[in-house]
């Protein structure tokens, strides 16, 4: 049974109440979301469109790719039609599907970039079997599996966030519909959504994580005790610094906003934060990816040199 009280919609208060900032900061987002479609867009067309790309590494990047571009769409055009709205104003069942959404693509992507790790970890640590361990099949499954698991996993977040019952103020002190600040808008007892926020999105956040320590853990192992070699280590470890940075830009934030409780945090920081992984890690992805992977510099270059 859905949401029967009396809120039918709900206003989203943004980034600041500062009404003179409002055209400044329409311009600045617009301008990184430009930067976010356009950048990620690039990657993944040149992914699809370069043989020499057709490996599972650019497989998976080229899935970071496209849940930047739809994780990055599900809160910015909201937050830029705000900007130069009164009414800031999202129904009941909007609010609803902006958290789906968000949390779906944002797990999903937690869990590519563990597989991402996994991935290295097999290239690098057993390279005679790579091609058939990490077959087409395989990252396909992959890629598939992880996509399903963050679907129920923000369905779940969404239908027992529509149980609960708003009777008083249906003001939401974010940019978008997130599960904390709708916590605190809750009447009734809300321990069982503050549970599963904390365990459920801690497990789906931190087993992730581990995971990608623990694949760089062995690569790291691997490297200095089996080869012996420093020049090794160095490529590999080189080759793997691009997603590392990902790694941390996304989780570092995502770990501190949803592992505290909710009492015991403050929405303005709060908001800082979500700018961190809905808006600078998508916009980062694309130039950490180009900029330190020679073969996706040489592929840009070729696709510029074709057009051209």
């Amino acid at each position: 049974m859905l949401n029967q009280t009396s809120v039918t919609e709900f206003l989203l208060l943004g980034v600041t109440d500062i009404q003179e900032l409002q055209p400044f900061l329409f311009v600045v987002f617009l301008t990184i979301y430009f930067v976010i479609v356009a950048g990620n867009g690039a990657i993944l067309m040149i992914v699809i469109s370069d043989p020499r790309l057709h490996s599972p590494m650019y497989f998976f990047l080229g899935n970071l790719s496209c849940l930047d571009i739809c994780y990055s769409t599900v809160t910015l055009p909201k937050m830029l039609e705000n900007f130069l709205s009164t009414h800031k104003a999202i129904s009941f069942v909007g609010c609803l599907s902006q958290l789906h959404f968000f949390h779906f693509l944002g797990s999903t992507e937690a869990m590519l970039l563990a597989v991402m790790a996994l991935d290295r970890f097999v290239a690098i640590c057993k390279p005679l079997r790579y091609s058939v361990i990490m077959n087409h099949q395989c990252c396909t499954q992959m890629a598939s599996t992880v996509s399903v698991i963050g679907f129920f996993y923000a369905l779940l977040h969404s239908i027992m966030t529509s149980h609960l019952n708003f009777c008083g103020s249906n003001q939401i002190h974010h940019f978008f519909c997130d599960i904390k600040p709708l916590l605190e808008l809750a009447c009734g007892n809300t321990d069982l959504n503050q549970w599963l926020l904390n365990i459920v999105t801690g497990t789906i956040a931190m087993g992730p994580f581990f995971l990608t320590l623990l694949s760089y853990f062995y690569i790291i192992t691997y490297l200095i005790f089996k080869t012996h070699s420093c020049s090794m280590l160095h490529r590999a470890l080189s080759t793997c610094a691009s997603h590392f940075m990902v790694v941390i830009l996304l989780y570092a934030p995502v770990l501190f906003t949803y592992i505290r409780p909710t009492s015991g945090s403050s929405m303005d920081q709060d908001r800082v934060i979500a700018i961190m992984y809905t808006v600078v890690t998508p916009v980062l992805n694309p130039l950490i990816y180009t900029l330190r992977n020679k073969d996706m510099k040489r592929a840009l270059i070729r696709a510029i040199r074709r057009k051209l």
